[in-house]
């Protein structure tokens, strides 16, 4: 079975889009956590719990693991969402060429249950770059095309000499690499414009959507076309796993011993699954 298969058939089975961003920050790690032996793992477990009957995906951030004991942390947080049934798309942006490719191809590797299902790579260096990933049948490959930050346009939207812009070439060539139906699109839900625009180009390509959470992206264009056959997901980090820090006053479980902020993640990702529901 596919990673898009296994991935519709979560969809269904929770009714829901939503992907959780786990970016456990050391820095807003609740106190009573942080003398674990593990305390971004100890952050994650409590965050799965919370959020998993409401999760599509989890996406853990690589930037937030690369050390010894992040990358236990990490093993760790994979091995529990897949207890949970939840498939896991690991951002790390990668690529590279040869060996290195390689190396990088094996941060998901469909034989490991420690394994990421899906994977974040960057499309700057080409196709060869990418061919490792491009050629493991069982995993995800979502390929950076339009991405949510404001830098973004600096070089997704130069205009080639075709007359489109890097963003729609990049596109294009993700249409093409999709050989194996194992190949998704990163694109971000502040310019819903865009996101219609490359539906419309590719229609078959699944769409990872961040952006609709902290940075205020369009919750309904992403629902709307960042789905191909009904699978795609909208991504959520900050805006779910951190959600119990809004409340200013009662500093939910960030100062205390009490594991409030779990509760209030899992309120924030049901209330995502309902916005987002709205327009499936």
């Amino acid at each position: 079975m596919s990673f898009f298969e296994r991935l519709a058939g979560r969809i269904e089975e929770v009714d829901s889009v939503v992907c959780v961003g786990l970016d456990p920050d050391p820095s807003r790690i609740p106190e009573h956590l942080r003398d674990r032996d593990l305390p971004r793992w100890a952050f994650n477990r409590r965050i799965i719990d919370a959020t998993h009957s409401h999760a599509a995906a989890y996406k853990p951030n690589a930037a937030f693991y690369e050390d010894p004991d992040g990358w236990r942390a990490l093993t760790e947080t994979i091995a529990y969402a897949h207890g949970k049934d939840v498939p896991v798309i690991l951002d790390a942006k990668r690529a590279d060429i040869g060996n290195t490719a390689r190396q990088y191809a094996k941060l998901v590797d469909p034989d490991h249950s420690h394994s990421a299902d899906a994977i974040t790579v960057n499309p700057y260096m080409g196709r060869d770059s990418l061919e490792p990933f491009l050629l493991q049948e069982g995993i995800g490959v979502f390929v950076l095309c339009r991405t949510s930050n404001p830098g973004g346009s600096d070089l997704q939207d130069l205009e080639l000499a075709s007359g489109e812009a890097v963003y729609e070439r990049v596109a294009a060539l993700c249409d093409l690499w999709n050989a194996n139906g194992n190949v998704g699109l990163v694109v971000g839900a502040t310019a819903p414009e865009e996101i219609e625009e490359l539906r419309e180009q590719v229609p078959d390509l699944p769409f990872l959507v961040p952006g609709v959470g902290s940075q205020g992206g369009d919750a309904e264009a992403a629902v709307e076309f960042g789905l191909s056959e009904g699978v795609g997901v909208v991504n959520s980090s900050r805006g779910i796993i951190f959600a119990g820090e809004q409340d200013s006053e009662r500093r939910s479980g960030i100062d205390g011993e009490s594991d409030d902020f779990a509760k209030a993640a899992g309120e924030a990702a049901k209330r995502l699954k309902k916005r987002l529901n709205r327009y499936r």
